[in-house]
Parts: structure tokens; sequence; C-alpha cells
């Protein structure tokens, strides 16, 4: 029993031991994957965050402690090993072991590797020390290394000139100005030592120099560590002694000061002008007046006009073309580079970005000096990033690269308009007159170095920077050969002033633009805009006289006055409109805008009437309401004649000639998919495609609008030309169809658009009767297909059913008196009598109208009557009716079906130029077309159901039919 509880204890204790264990392991895995989903970030170092005794890792990025008997090194990057020891080995990093020198040896060898007595004493880094115009020696000639350093006396005798490097390990002849100075290789008083030259005290060379940096942006000037340092001396070795590099860098130093000038203070450029006027009998350099021998060329000089005379006297002697044989679209610009000290760098062009601080790809900064395109580019640049790539400015001279006729090779000097430019403390360049402007030659981009006061390898002050560089290229008018004039640099820069670089950033551009001078373009377009002007006017006053006529006012009013506006109006649109299309002025839609309300307003305020010429067709009997009884009635004439005609009149106000969403979607397409839009870059590409990784060039607003003004031109004119010759003559012609089923229903329409004008289409049957069964209906087309009954026309024997109308003012008050009990349920309900009897009045006022108008048209009203004619040629041109309807109504034969002119049919012209201008306006305003699609479609609709419902209301009241039956 006691074996047996044994043996339990001992298998659950060995379960227990197992579970531990697997719990265990399972835990450390878990810990282990934890663990590693933490290594993902580490603490962030730089190298002179690290201790003396480390070096910073480039691998680890992180400081690592240095091995013993080292240190860090001074980049910091590795170490080396601590005075009065030597390298035993060196593989970099850590890997470096040091040996203490023995007390005999204390001193380290140059190189580091090797102990040697140093009898002069050491320095701080453990090296043998020589006294001021010595040299240390430690190895023979041939390499063996000596056991004791000497240092040797350079001979500065007259027969070597010999003095000591500025490294101190070898004998250098000194400085040229020295020996021509003081025949030594010192430079003793009276004799003048400026930037590590020697100069005699005589002469007449002005020592009152200033070394002060002017950065007339912030209004601060301050004392340049690099200007004390070497001004003097660039301007004295070039005065004395005529020494090009020194000449470059004193021009250098005047460009660094913004090329600025004060008579009164002798500073870079003050001293540079006085050079220049004191050198006047040496030659120029190429012919140039403004470029002396020996000296850069900086200036154009300060005469006042002399900048329009460079930038448009005479043209380059060379032209661009995009097409044939001597196709020529590359602007070669190139630069002669020189650094701050006055070397000569090389010969540079100006693609890869030269100038152009914003980074991209090379071929997007290579569009910039592709002829005819328009280019932008803006950025925004950490001053970090300007101090780091910009220790020193580079400095350029700008020059045009063109082939003659023989394929020599010629530059071409670029000029440049300094905006920061002072002439005895005035921003000249910065005024709007040319002739003001003082044209300089030699830019920088970014100057870290004159900012810095006391030391040079200190963080500047302030730096300068060109934040906008605009190249401006200037065509020769009247000419179709591709010529320009001198391109002009237009350069500004931003005075920084430098507190926290990492935090700190400059807003920089860059913008190549192309300029026309558009003098004569100016004087066509006025001229044009005053000849149709003036037939503006003139239009604008017929109109306004056959409008007169039409509405029978003799006396000029008030209303008058505001008619003849909106007719003037529509016309100087028009007139706008053929001018601007060419030019892109888009503001003129006002204009159009208010033409084309005053045709919505007009057509949904006519007057028109539907005459049934319907009769009764015999009688029945009719129960008497209240008396019991029955009594002969004549048989009602079918009021769905009437509603059917109404609802088609109502159905075509709003047909067009196009369609207004395939237009939309058709223009849509050809600008966007197509890529007509691309046209419209400010480039010299005529291809409809762009790469994406190309540069784009900005959009020419002209250039949109024409694009988009002729793509919906194009689509809308090829619209209404297969409307015309195929749709209406083919398909359905729903104009003529309307006079078809006014004939086919017995009615006719009187319509009056003005108070004694409109149009009558005349519907009367030549069968009597329409309202039929259907075999008599047949019948009677059959009748007329053979010719076997009367023609439909309203004069016996023809065909005119359309016709114009000028009524008489007599005529006018008769319909007059009769409409108003006709409309008279539509006013004030005060007014009004119970329903019952206001739908009662109106239905005999409807029955007298009906009668009235058809008695009119049968002649039955001699006092009233009317005479049919033919309108001039003149009058259908002009619009006008030249004769005045007296006692007698004129009826003008009408085949053109001019009834279409109350609705949208007849005014496609209007509204295609409106729906056009809306798209471009709404385009040119928003930079997108598919808003622009959208919005012109949107409005489309709105207008159209405008038009329809207060139409259909209008229809209604004058009419009396229900409106619920118009749909």
């Amino acid at each position: 029993m006691v074996t047996g509880c044994r043996g339990a204890w001992v298998a659950m204790a060995a379960w227990f031991a197992f579970s531990i264990a697997t719990a265990t392991v399972f835990l450390l895995l878990v810990l282990s994957r934890v663990s590693q989903a933490q290594v993902f970030f580490f603490p962030f170092r730089q190298p002179e965050t690290c201790g003396h005794n480390e070096y910073f890792d480039i691998s680890a990025l992180s400081c690592v402690p240095c091995g013993a008997n080292q240190r860090q090194d001074a980049r910091g990057t590795s170490c080396v090993c601590l005075p009065g020891f030597q390298m035993i080995s060196n593989n970099g990093g850590p890997n470096i072991i040091c040996k203490k020198c023995p007390e005999n040896m204390k001193g380290v060898t140059e190189d580091g590797w090797n102990c040697i007595s140093c009898p002069a004493g050491l320095t701080a880094e453990g090296k043998c020390h020589c006294p001021t115009g010595h040299i240390l020696v430690e190895r023979d000639v041939n390499g063996t290394l000596l056991s004791q350093a000497t240092c040797k006396l350079c001979d500065g005798s007259e027969n070597s000139f010999m003095v000591a490097n500025a490294l101190g390990n070898r004998c250098v002849r000194c400085e040229p100005t020295f020996i021509n100075t003081s025949r030594s290789c010192t430079c003793s008083e009276p004799n003048i030592l400026t930037g590590g030259l020697c100069f005699s005290s005589t002469g007449n060379f002005p020592l009152r120099m200033t070394s002060a940096a002017r950065y007339g942006e912030l209004g601060v000037s301050l004392t340049s560590e690099w200007f004390a340092k070497y001004l003097q001396s660039s301007a004295a070795a070039c005065w004395v002694y005529a020494n090009l590099t020194s000449c470059q860098a004193l021009g250098n130093m005047c460009v660094m000061n913004m090329n600025s000038y004060e008579s009164s203070t002798f500073d870079a450029c003050r001293l540079f002008q006085f050079i220049f006027e004191n050198t006047a009998g040496l030659r120029t350099v190429h012919s140039f007046s403004f470029w002396r021998q020996n000296l850069p060329w900086l200036f154009y000089g300060d005469q006042l006009g002399l900048a329009p005379q460079v930038l448009s006297t005479t043209p380059l002697p060379t032209n661009f073309s995009f097409k044939g044989q001597n196709q020529n679209t590359k602007l070669k610009f190139v630069a002669a580079s020189y650094d701050v000290r006055g070397n000569f760098l090389k010969w540079q062009t100006l693609e890869g970005g030269v100038l152009q601080l914003c980074p991209d790809t090379e071929t997007r900064l290579n569009a910039a000096y592709s002829f005819g395109t328009t280019y932008q580019q803006s950025c925004e640049i950490p001053v970090s990033k300007l101090l780091t790539d910009f220790p020193t400015p580079i400095f350029y001279d700008v020059y045009l690269e063109y082939t003659d006729e023989n394929q020599h090779r010629y530059i071409w000097a670029v000029p440049v308009l300094n905006l920061n430019l002072q002439h005895n403390k005035i921003f000249v360049n910065q005024d709007s007159s040319s002739g003001k402007w003082l044209l300089t030659r030699r830019i920088f981009l970014v100057d870290t170095l004159s900012g810095r006061e006391n030391d040079l390898e200190s963080q500047p002050r302030l730096v300068r920077v060109a934040t906008q560089i605009s190249l401006s290229i200037h065509l020769v008018p009247n000419t179709k050969n591709g010529n320009i004039y001198p391109p002009l640099i237009t350069i500004a820069y931003s005075d920084v002033d430098v507190r926290d670089p990492t935090s700190q950033s400059v807003e920089v551009s860059f913008s190549v633009r192309y300029e026309m001078d558009q003098g004569e373009a100016h004087v066509q377009t006025d001229i044009a805009l005053g000849v149709l002007g003036g037939l503006a006017v003139l239009s604008s006053l017929l109109k306004t006289a056959g409008w007169k006529r039409r509405v029978g006012s003799p006396m000029i009013d008030l209303q008058t006055v505001v008619k003849f506006l909106v007719y003037y109006a529509g016309d100087l649109a028009n007139v706008f409109f053929i001018i601007t299309v060419g030019t892109g002025l888009y503001w003129l839609i006002f204009f159009k805008a208010l033409q084309f309300l005053h045709k919505l307003i007009s057509q949904i305020t006519i007057d028109i009437f539907f005459i049934d010429w319907e009769r009764p067709k015999g009688k029945v009997l009719k129960a008497v309401e209240g008396e019991g009884g029955v009594r002969n009635a004549t048989v009602p004439v079918s009021i769905w004649r009437t509603y059917f005609v109404a609802n088609e009149w109502n159905e075509i106000q709003t047909v067009r000639k196009i369609n207004p969403l395939f237009q939309v979607l058709t223009v849509l397409f050809f600008l966007e998919v197509v890529g007509f839009k691309n046209l419209a870059l400010m480039d010299s590409s005529s291809s409809l495609s762009r790469s994406q990784s190309s540069y784009i060039a900005p959009y020419s607003r002209i250039l949109r609008y024409a694009v988009s003004a002729a793509a919906w031109l194009v689509i809308a004119l090829m619209q209404i030309v297969f409307f015309v010759v195929f749709y209406e003559r083919f398909i359905e012609d729903k104009i003529r169809q309307f006079v078809d089923l006014c004939c086919m229903s017995n009615i006719s329409v009187f319509l009056l658009s003005h108070k004694c004008f409109g149009y009558y289409i005349h519907g009367r049957s030549v069968h009597g009767h329409a309202d039929t069964n259907m075999e008599e209906m047949n019948m009677n087309l059959k009748r007329e297909a053979e010719n076997l009954c009367s023609q439909r026309g309203l004069v016996p024997n023809t065909d005119g059913q359309t016709f114009q109308i000028a009524i008489s003012s007599q005529m006018r008050q008769h319909y007059d008196r009769i409409h108003e009990t006709l409309t008279r349920r539509n006013g004030p309900a005060r007014l009004l009598s119970s329903p019952a009897s206001t739908f009662e009045q109106s239905i005999k006022a409807y029955h007298t109208m009906n009668k009235f108008l058809g008695s009119f048209i049968d002649h039955v009203h001699k006092e009233m009557d009317y005479f049919i004619k033919d309108k001039l040629l003149l009058e259908r041109i002009l619009g006008m009716e030249f004769m005045e309807p007296m006692e007698k109504s004129i009826f003008y034969n009408d085949e053109g079906y001019s009834f279409s002119s109350v609705l949208y049919y007849g005014n496609e012209a209007t509204l295609l130029i409106y729906d056009l201008l809306f798209f471009c306006v709404v385009d040119l305003a928003c930079q997108n077309f598919i808003l622009a699609a959208c919005l012109t479609y949107l409005q489309q609709e709105i207008f159209r159901f405008i038009r329809n419902t207060v139409g259909q209301k209008n229809l209604a009241s004058k009419t009396l039919v229900d409106q619920r039956f118009l749909i």
C-alpha cells in the first residue's frame, strides 16, 4: 500500500516537473518573440555627440568606445593614438594598437607610426616642434628614419627667396609681392601686409576701404570676415599687378554686395569702379566698352536709357523654328563659372539644373530651355541644406550659344536685372520704367560666406539666396522667322537671418516666360471694336425701330431706351465673341447672358391662342337641369384636339438642333481623353499626349480658351449639319410636323411675340372636319395625296400656311378686351366672383376669342381687315418691317417657319454661344474641363426646366388649356 502511494506520488511529481518545463519553454519562446519585435528602434546619435574617447560607428550609427591609449580623430569616425603613443597597427575603427614611446624618444612622427627624439620640444599632439621659418625633417632623402628630428631654416636670401610652407614640412618660394616690394620674404613697415600679400605704401590707391557686407532687404550691414581678409589684397593685386585672379575675386565680392554702388563709400563695387575708371587706357575685350582688359564684365554702364537699347534694339542673329530641316527648338545657354577666389572653373551648359535650386528629374529640368515652353518651378529648401550644399558661392557669367549661317559658333552675353541692386541707396531696378534700370552680368545662387563675421569656419549670421530667377525671352514682333531679342535674367535675392537652420526654410522659384509686344495687336483690336461696335449700334437702332413698329408705339420712352440697351448688349456680345474667340477674353459673358435672359423672357411671355375651326355636326336631345324636360342642343365640339396641339407646342418649345448631353460629353472626350487640352500648354510641342516623366508646362489662358472654344464650335456645327441635312430630312422634322398636325387637327395658331407683331400658322382643314373616325380620316388623307381637294394654304390654291403678322392697333385693342376676360381668373382673389361663375365667364370669353379670330382670318371685319404680301429682301435681312399697319393688318408670307424664333429651335446661335462661353469661363476660373462640362450641362437643364414650367403656366393661362394635360 505504501509502495503504491509512493509510486503515485513519483508519477505526480514527474508530471508536475514536465508541466513546469513545458511552460518555461513556452514562456521563453514568447519572450524571445517579444524581444525580437522590439529591436526595430534604437537611440538616435550624431557624430558630434560622441565623447572624446568614443568614435561614431558608421555601420551601427552609434557611438562606440575607442581602445586603450586612444582618442577620437578629427573627423570623429575613427580613433587615433594618444600623444606619446605610436601606432603598431591600424585597420580603421577600434582596430588600432598603440604602444607607448620610450623615454628617450617621446615624440611621434607626423604619420604616427614611429617614435623620434625632438630636441626643439613637442606640440600638444605629441609631434616635434620647430621655430618659425624652419621646416621639420624626420627622414633623409631616401626615406630612412632619423633617430633625432632636426629643424632646418629656409634660405630667405636674395639668392633663394625660400620660406616654409603652411604645413612646415618643405621650403617654397615666397609670394611674388614680397619679393617685388621688399626684395625679401618679409613684409616690414612701411609696407602693407594684407591677405597674405605685401604692397608698398606709396601710390594713389585708396586706403579707406570698408569690409562691410550690406543686406539691403533686412537693412543690415555687418563686417564680413571674408571681405576683411581679402578685399584689400584682391583690389591692390588687381590694381597694382593686374592679377587676373585677384580682379575676378574683387568682382565676385562686388557681386556678393548685389553690384550696389555708393560714391561715398569704398566698398567692393566702389573699388572695382575705381580700377575700371583708372584703366581707361587699356584696351577693351571683344570691343565691348563695358568689358575692360584684365577685369570681369560686371556692368553695362550707368547711363539712363541704356537698358532698353540693350534689350530691344538688336535681335539675335539666329532664329528658332519648329519645322523643316533647320529645326531649332533648344535654347543653348552656357555659363563661365568661377569660384569665390576668382579661379576659372569651367564652361558648362545650364542644363541639368545649374541655376535651378529645386530638385527634379533631368528631363523636367531641361524642359526650361526648350524654345516656346513657359516654365515654372518652385519649392521650399531648408536653410541647413543650403549651408551644407553651398559652403562657398559659385559665380556664373551666362551666355546664349548660337551658330551662324556658316555653322560658326558664337555666344551672346545675357544681361541680368538684379532687383536688389542699389545705386546711391536707391533700388533702381525695381522701377517700372526700364529706362532707369542698371543691367549687370554676373550672378550666384547662394552666399553663405560673406555673412560670417569673426571666423570663416563659424556659422554665418546671414545667408543670401536667389529666391526668384526668371528668364524672359522677348520675341521680335512682325516677323515669322522665330527671331528673339537678347534674353533677360531677372533675379531677386532674399536675406535670411540664420537662427535655427534646421527649422528655417526658404521658398525659391525658377521660371521662363515668353513675351511679345502686343501694341499692334491692341491697335487692331481697338479698330475692330470701333468698327464692329458702330455696326452693333446701328443694328440695335434698327431692331429697336422694328420693335417700336411691331408694338405700335410711336413715342420714345423709358421702355424704348431699355429695349435698345438690351438689343445693344446682345449685339455687343456678338462683337466681343467674334473678336475674343482668338484672344481668349472671357469677361463678355455678362452681355451674352443678358441677351439669353432677354430671349428666355420674351419666349415665356408671348400671347398665344389656338383657333378651333371645327363646327358642330348636328343637334342632340339634352336634358334641361331643373325643368324635368329635354330640348334640342348642338353637338359639342371635342376639346381633345386643342389639348393635343397645345401639348405638342409645349414639347417643341425646347427642341434644339444639337443634343446638349452629347455636346458636353463629346467635347469632354476630345479635350480630356484624346488630349486636345495639351495644345493649350505653353510649350512648343503639338503632341496630344504627354509623358508623366516629362515637364508639363502651365496652361495659357488664351490658348485654353481657343482650344475649348474651337472644340465646342466644331462639334456643335457638325451636329447642326447632321440635324439639318440628315435628321430633319430623313427621320423627323418636328417644326414641320407641328404645322401638319395643326392642319390635321383643324386648329390654327395665333401667336403674338410683340404687341402688334407675331406669327400665324394656318391649320384649317381642307376637309371641313377633323373630328372623324379612322376610315374617314384615311379617305381624307388619300384624297389630299391624289390632289382631289384644295390646297392647305390660307390663300386659295397655295401651300403657304405660316405667316409673320403685323396687326393694326384697332385689332390689338379688340383682342385685348376679349383676352382680359379670358385671363381674369388669374387676378386677385378678392376681386373674383365665385369659382363657378368665373369659369363660365372664361369659357364664354374663350368661345368669343375663337369666334373673333376665326372671323378675322375670314375677312369678316372690314374695319379690321388684313392683306397678304411678301417681305422685301432688305426687310428680311434687317429683320424689320418698313410698312406700318395703320388701317389694315399685314400678313407676310413666311416659308422659313420663322415662328420658331419664339422657341429654342430658332435661337440656336444664341444658346450655342451662351453655352460655349459658360463652359469656357468656368474652365478658365477653375482650370478643370470636367467641372466646366458638369456645370454647363446642369445650367442647361435648369434653364430648360424653367422654360418648360413657366411656358406651361403661360400657355394654360393664355389659352384656357388645363395645365394637367401639358406634359
